[in-house]
Formats: C-alpha cells, structure tokens, sequence
C-alpha cells in the first residue's frame, strides 16, 4: 500500500492511497463469501458458490464493488497509523481510479488534530483566593438556616427582591387570542430570582398589590415558538419573609447544637470547608486557562461550524452575540481537548476498569440512571471511546494539577493535592447520596 498526504491547511490533510490487487486477496475471498450467501445458484448449495460463478452470473463490477466497500475503510484506518494522523472528524472518501488486476486509489480529506508544540506545562504557576470564613459569609450562611424556617407577612408597598409575591398571569397573541399555557391564578413567586418568564422581574418589580403591569414574551420552545405575545400579570399580595430570632430556641428548633456559640462556630467550620472547595475548583480552572494562554493551537474550522449549527438546531434564539459565545466555547473545548490529549500521549497516561467505573458513577446522576444503565447505553450508542477519552483528558489535566504552583493572595501556599482529594470526596458524597435517592424512589415506585 503506498500513500501520499498532501497538508491542505494546519487542520486538514488529503490522503492518496493506492491498493496493489495483491493485497486485496482477502477483501476479494470475504466480497464472495457475502455475495454467496445472499443468492441461490441451481447446482450450488448456498455460500458454497464458486467465485467464477459468483463473477460470470452477477459481474465483476458487483464484486468489485464489495471488495472496495471492505477494503477502503481498513486501509484508511492503516493510512493513519502509518502517517502518525490524528483524526477530528469523519472523512470525504473518493474512489479515484480502479485498474481491475492492479490497483484501486482512492482519496480522504479529513479534519486532523494539527502539530504543535506543548509548552512547560509543568511549571504553571496562579494565585487564587484565601479560604477564609469571614463574619459575613458565616452570618450569610446562618440566615440562610433562619429563612428555611422564616414566615411570610403580607406588606402594604411595592415589591422588591426577596418578597414572595401572587400573581394572576396570562398571555395572548397581537390578536387577542388567549394562551391557554400562559394562565394561572395565585402563582406563587420570589421576586429576584428570574424563574418566572424572561422579563417578568424586571416588569414587575416595584409593583403594589393590586397593580397590573403587562410586558412582551417570544417563546423559544412549544406550540407558539417565535410568536411575540403579551403578558398580563397582576400583583394580588406581596409578603416579606420575616425570620426567626436567632436565640438558643431557634438553635435548638433548627439543629443539633444547643447554643449560639456552637452553631457559629459550626457554620465557620461549614464555610471554610465550602471555601477551600471552591478554592480548589478555582485552582483547577485557572492551571487549565493558564495552560491554554501558554500556547497557540489552530482548529479545524468545519468542526466548529457544525457544532454551532448543531446547537441551533435545538431551537436556540440565534442571535448574533449567542452565535459569537457558542462558536467561542466550541473553540476553547476542541483546543483544550487537543492540548489534554497531547499531554496524555506524552506522559502515557492509561485508562483502568476502576477509573472507567468511577467515572460512570460520578456521571449516572446527571442523566438520571443508574451507573450500570449508563454503562449500557454508551455501549449501544458506540460512546465508550468518548468516556475513555473523557477520563484520560481529566487525568492529563491532573498531571498538570500535581506539578503547579498554587499560592493565595495572601501568599500562603496551597496544597492542591489535598484540596482535590477533599473536592473529589465530597463530589462523590453528594452523586452518591443523590443516586441512593433516586434508587429509593424507584424501589418506592416499584412497590406501589
């Protein structure tokens, strides 16, 4: 087999491969074997018809046409062991030339992975915040205890921010036409949180009870998708939530300690524990922005295309400035996949049974399932390879993690290792408990 790559950009190469006969003996003995069992020949049993036969009834062309459906795909899949040629995407395939006896050529543009050069990805340095637990973040985290058991009192002003307040909404077209989906009558609502419609909040706010405010709304999704409607909403009650003395009742009432002195002092051991978190994923995404400002790395720009009319195909509103974000994103996730990927290749980094089960125990309560479904579809969908490579790409960045400099602003230095560790256990606690929930539920279900 002889091939020729021919660089048609940084991102993409065309392929020239050539096929003596002589290697295609064993495409040629698998094209009569299939053909031979899909017809019947008098005098032949089936599968046992001779390949002169198979060629005299049925044509050369037939059988050469199943020899080159067998043969072209294994020889580009050699084609890109031999050339060292990291593919992205699928390839354009042309049979270019058949010489019956000597050679079929065929040619494959494809997106590749381009060269480049990894910098010193072992001496990245970055500063992340202290993970400290002032009195302002411990207050915040015990009103946050107090409103879970605060009451509601209607107030005789306008709404803001934090007041639940009941509307009555509904919706209909530039022609009166009502929304049936847009109805509702004493809808309970916190205002400042952006759940309601888009536009609701900032209609609405400073409204008083008995006010009605109406305000525009495009659906992006359902029956009335891109039809612009208006929205009548009227304020019945607003009500602030008023919470509960922070005294020893409370505390007693609200948790396991008995007094004020004790549950302070364990919202501050809670805050810091969620800040070192915190300090630890900020570690983590800053060695990985520091990593991909240290080199520059061209994508193939059909790649990212597709993935920006793939998302739009989803019913997204298309705007100019949402087109520029997402063809962003896609940009920086394929660049960092090809750093993370090179990085693996260099440091040899290989993926166990283990890590692939740990993987889809972390990955099983984001989509809902149990770890072994999970594991069920990706292997009907053909996703494994993804999973892999999920799981290698996030052991290169920790290749990086190990070997990186972590200071806070204050200069105290981190220990990144041990804030991954405590990340990564209290990720795992968190997927657990919430699969052990939903395993409840649907052993629950299965009773009744």
């Amino acid at each position: 087999m002889k091939t020729d790559v021919e660089s048609l950009s940084p991102t993409r190469v065309k392929l020239t491969v050539q096929l003596p006969f002589e290697e295609l003996q064993p495409s040629f003995d698998e094209a009569y074997k299939a053909i031979g069992k899909q017809v019947n020949v008098p005098g032949f049993r089936k599968g046992k018809v001779p390949a002169r036969v198979i060629e005299q009834r049925f044509g050369r062309g037939v059988v050469l046409e199943e020899v080159i459906n067998d043969a072209v795909p294994k020889a580009y899949e050699t084609a890109l062991r031999e050339q060292e040629i990291v593919p992205v995407g699928r390839p354009e395939v042309d049979v270019t030339e058949i010489e019956d006896g000597q050679h079929v050529t065929f040619t494959a543009e494809v997106d590749v992975r381009p060269t480049f050069d990894l910098p010193d990805y072992k001496a990245i340095a970055v500063e992340v915040d202290p993970a400290t637990a002032g009195d302002d973040a411990i207050d915040e985290h015990i009103d946050n205890l107090r409103a879970r058991f605060a009451s509601l009192k209607d107030v005789d002003r306008p709404c803001e921010d934090g007041d639940v307040v009941l509307v009555d909404l509904s919706g209909a077209t530039d022609t009166g036409e009502e929304v049936e989906d847009l109805s509702g009558t004493a809808l309970s609502y916190e205002m400042g949180t952006d759940g309601m419609l888009p536009g609701f909040d900032e209609a609405m706010r400073g409204a008083s009870a008995g006010e009605t405010r109406t305000f525009p709304f495009t659906p992006s999704n359902g029956d009335w998708t891109g039809v612009p409607l208006t929205v009548t909403a009227t304020i019945t009650a607003v009500r602030e939530r008023e919470l509960p003395e922070l005294d020893e009742e409370f505390v007693v009432m609200a948790s396991e300690f008995d007094t004020v002195e004790e549950l302070r002092a364990d919202a501050k051991n809670r805050v810091e524990r969620l800040k070192r978190m915190e300090q630890g994923q900020q570690a983590r995404e800053k060695v990985h922005e520091a990593l991909m400002e240290s080199v520059e790395v061209p994508v193939p720009e059909g790649i990212i295309a597709a993935e920006v009319d793939a998302h739009f195909e989803d019913g997204h509103e298309a705007t100019d400035e949402h087109r520029a974000e997402v063809e962003q994103q896609a940009r920086e996730a394929l660049k960092s996949q090809f750093i993370l990927d090179k990085i693996a290749e260099t440091e040899e980094v290989t993926v166990g049974e283990s890590e692939l089960s740990n993987w889809l125990m972390q990955q099983a309560p984001r989509y809902g399932m149990a770890p072994d479904a999970l594991a069920q579809a990706l292997v009907e969908s053909g996703q494994v390879q993804m999973a892999l490579s999920d799981i290698r790409r996030s052991k290169a960045l920790a290749v990086v993690l190990e070997n990186a400099s972590v200071t806070d602003t204050d200069g105290t230095e981190i220990d990144l290792a041990a804030l991954e560790a405590e990340l990564n256990e209290a990720m795992q606690a968190a997927q657990m408990a919430q699969l052990q929930a939903q395993m409840a539920a649907a052993q629950g279900d299965e009773q009744s």
